[in-house]
């Protein structure tokens, strides 16, 4: 006997919806018992940690705060991961954006006219981020190179190349030993709306709604989804599989470049350490649990920026671990992907049966 998994025709939606939340429900679990190992309540904890993020006004707004990059980053990976394109260096995508928003913030904002500084910065951003992404879509199409190790990988040279700067030759001479550059120029700063959160919320919305439309009422959305189904499918219906991914991948890196552009623009409004707390990577948690559905991901970034800011709130009221919150997006990241496969395959059991000459032979005997 064997097990075989079959690829199912159609997936219904109340699955969709589904597994998502029973995702969610086996990491409250799973924390739980983790906590218990700790000594520590569950209900209390879950408790302290809803307060932390939803409590009151500044608290939702630091939620949001940190939902802003998540659900910018999210809205790229999952435009990637539409295409079967795995796209896992969003982290690196975002910190090189800052990087080339910050140069620009710096050094154009000397000469620049105040009014164009900020649109240059937030494009020059976004092209930061889409040349990084380009780099392995071109390697896959042109070269068949795996995406997922050369996206990974550069995610670490996008680090070490902005530590070389905010540590080197970019360091403020007049921030005493403090590893950043020079504040930019007002001029510079994305607007904040409220508390710390900043426009780059009403970017995240808006940019959701335009991702939802192009997916499902346009040619170019259309052709995503057929080449994400089958790539060969789209060849023969005269599609440019390759054109189409370097294109979408390209915009996939804007999006999180953008989302780095809000960070040094609207929150530090400088380039520092600490740029990214892993938004990159939590990204793929986001795009997994909104079912790659671009509607789905403001929410779910608001949920992934909760478990952030309410594990800050549990290190302080009961002095557990602040990565409770990362610990429970881990959580909610395995049950994800066994509830995923078991969505969109079916499990089949098949009995082996003796050939036709063993067949015989056994009749014979």
């Amino acid at each position: 006997m064997s097990i075989l998994f079959e690829k199912r025709k159609n997936i219904s939606r109340p699955a969709l919806v589904l597994v998502p939340l029973v995702s969610f429900l086996v990491s409250l679990i799973l924390t739980g018992i983790l906590l218990l190992a700790f000594g520590a309540d569950p209900l209390t904890t879950y408790r302290a940690m809803f307060r932390g993020a939803f409590g009151s006004g500044r608290a939702f707004t630091e939620t949001l705060v940190k939902a802003i990059p998540l659900m910018l980053t999210g809205l790229g990976v999952a435009l990637a991961f539409k295409l079967k394109f795995w796209n896992i260096g969003a982290e690196g995508q975002l910190t090189l954006a800052g990087v080339a928003a910050s140069w620009v913030a710096i050094f154009w904002g000397r000469w620049m006219p105040s009014f164009l500084l900020l649109p240059a910065v937030i494009l020059v951003g976004c092209l930061a981020g889409a040349v990084w992404a380009g780099i392995p879509a071109l390697l896959k199409t042109r070269l068949k190179v795996d995406e997922t190790l050369v996206t990974l990988m550069l995610n670490y040279v996008a680090i070490l190349f902005s530590e070389y700067l905010y540590y080197g030759p970019w360091r403020d001479p007049k921030g005493y030993g403090f590893p950043g550059t020079e504040p930019f120029p007002e001029a510079a700063w994305m607007p904040r709306i409220a508390g710390r959160a900043h426009l780059g919320l009403v970017f995240g919305l808006v940019l959701a709604l335009v991702f939802w439309f192009v997916l499902n009422r346009t040619r170019w959305g259309f052709e995503i989804k057929i080449i994400g189904a089958s790539p060969q499918a789209a060849r023969y219906q005269g599609i440019s599989v390759e054109r189409n991914i370097v294109l979408a991948i390209l915009v996939s890196g804007a999006l999180c470049g953008l989302a780095g552009v809000g960070e040094v623009t609207g929150i530090s409004r400088r380039l520092q350490q600490g740029l990214s707390l892993g938004y990159g990577y939590t990204a793929i948690i986001v795009a997994w649990m909104a079912q790659l559905n671009p509607l789905a991901v403001p929410f779910v970034a608001v949920l992934m920026a909760a478990l952030l800011v309410g594990g800050d709130q549990v290190q302080m009221m009961m002095g557990l671990p602040a990565s409770m919150g990362i610990l429970m997006q881990g959580m909610i990241l395995f049950p994800l992907l066994a509830g995923s496969l078991f969505t969109e395959y079916r499990v089949k059991r098949t009995v082996r049966r003796p050939s036709g000459a063993a067949a015989k032979a056994g009749g014979a005997e």
